[in-house]
């Protein structure tokens, strides 16, 4: 059947009162492991848990006033320090049944819980995978990188990665140069991240020093940002800003979500223009004005309109040509439109590490968005 518009959208870009009402469920003490007796955590005990594990640590009297961060760097002797400020900005990480931040100083009695990293790892190996550069030179590259691809290596996603293809491209070929070492050995080169299924524009470093000053142009958000997206419904607006926190999901950690006043919540801003409508539908230019996790897909979903095919925020992870009243013989094969989220990164506008020239570097349009945007027009 023709989908339908959805129905109109809630005022739009306001944090609802009872947005974090639920709170965050995820506690529970189990046995505590740690010592009592004013000495650090027993750091033997706990880094001897499995991945996956929760070690379970109380804060002594020597720890009174110590960063969180620093403590389980302490705590984990043998988990890089990187590991662990990954697991905190994941939520893995509560101070007395909290997800708490980095920065939090514990107090005597605190109890931290800790879900377990996997061990460090050696790098990715050298594998030959295409890969369409966008820009080439001996301190930074730019790539145009295709939906389906893991930036860097993580658990379950060891092979077939963007940092595993650079390897090869860059440094296995003889290339001349290398790639920053920066990220640490599992991500080589990377500066930035877009999930697996986001297509589009990401730079690489192949210097130290060009990783130190790409890094502080995204953390000085003086970069410029643009993204493409096909969503489900349509903004009520042509043009406008979204300003809402967001935070891990209170339920499900894979997610993200419009949080007040949580400890894993930051500001994020996000602006967008409608150049396209359609039934049931919009191709929207995205701007983001700072860069959270999710937070494009967050955002737009937050306003009743979230990206087409995201699996995620929108409840579909595959689009038939039957969603828009159209014959399954549209595809070749009669196979689904699409089968990832309709995001990509059209543009990345960057200052070049050693030259300070503006780079505009620029993606075109993938076959799959393409096809839905064609699909959505002969529908109309």
């Amino acid at each position: 059947m023709p989908t339908q518009p959805l129905p109109p959208n809630p005022p739009p870009h306001r944090l609802p009162p009872d947005s974090d009402r639920a709170g965050d469920r995820r506690g529970g003490d189990p046995d505590l492991i740690g010592d009592d007796d004013g000495s650090p955590p027993d750091a033997s005990r706990a880094a001897g848990l499995a991945p996956g594990d929760e070690a379970i640590l109380t804060v002594t009297a020597t720890d009174a006033g110590v960063r969180l961060d620093v403590f389980l760097v302490r705590a984990f002797p043998d988990r890089s320090r990187s590991s662990l400020a990954r697991s905190i900005e994941q939520g893995a990480v509560r101070v007395d049944g909290v997800v708490a931040r980095a920065s939090v100083k514990l107090k005597v009695g605190s109890v931290v819980c800790l879900t377990v990293p996997e061990p460090p790892r050696a790098g990715p190996e050298a594998e030959e995978i295409p890969l369409d550069f966008l820009h080439v030179d001996d301190t930074m590259a730019a790539v145009n990188k295709p939906p389906g691809m893991v930036v860097h290596p993580a658990k379950g996603n060891w092979k077939g990665t963007l940092a595993a293809a650079l390897k090869w491209h860059l440094e296995a070929r003889g290339s001349g140069g290398g790639l920053s070492t920066m990220g640490g050995p599992t991500r080589p080169g990377i500066v930035h991240r877009l999930d697996r299924d986001t297509s589009g524009v990401i730079v690489v470093a192949r210097t130290e020093e060009a990783h130190q000053t790409l890094a502080k142009q995204f953390e000085r958000r003086t970069t410029a940002k643009t993204y493409l997206a096909i969503t489900q419904g349509q903004p009520q607006l042509d043009r406008d800003e979204i300003e809402l926190p967001i935070g891990i999901h209170p339920y499900q950690r894979e997610k993200m979500a419009v949080r007040r006043d949580h400890a894993t919540s930051r500001d994020a801003v996000t602006r967008f223009e409608v150049v396209e409508r359609f039934r049931g539908a919009a191709l929207v230019k995205v701007m983001p004005k700072t860069g959270r996790t999710h937070q494009i897909r967050v955002h737009l979903a937050a306003i009743g309109c979230p990206v087409l095919c995201d699996g995620l925020y929108s409840g579909r992870n595959r689009i038939e040509p039957a969603w828009l009243g159209l014959p399954a013989d549209v595809v070749a094969g009669g196979g689904p439109l699409v089968e990832r989220q309709c995001l990509h990164a059209a543009e990345l506008a960057i200052d070049h590490p050693a030259t300070g020239e503006r780079l505009v570097l620029a993606a075109p349009l993938p076959a799959d968005m393409q096809r839905v945007l064609d699909c959505l027009r002969q529908a109309r």
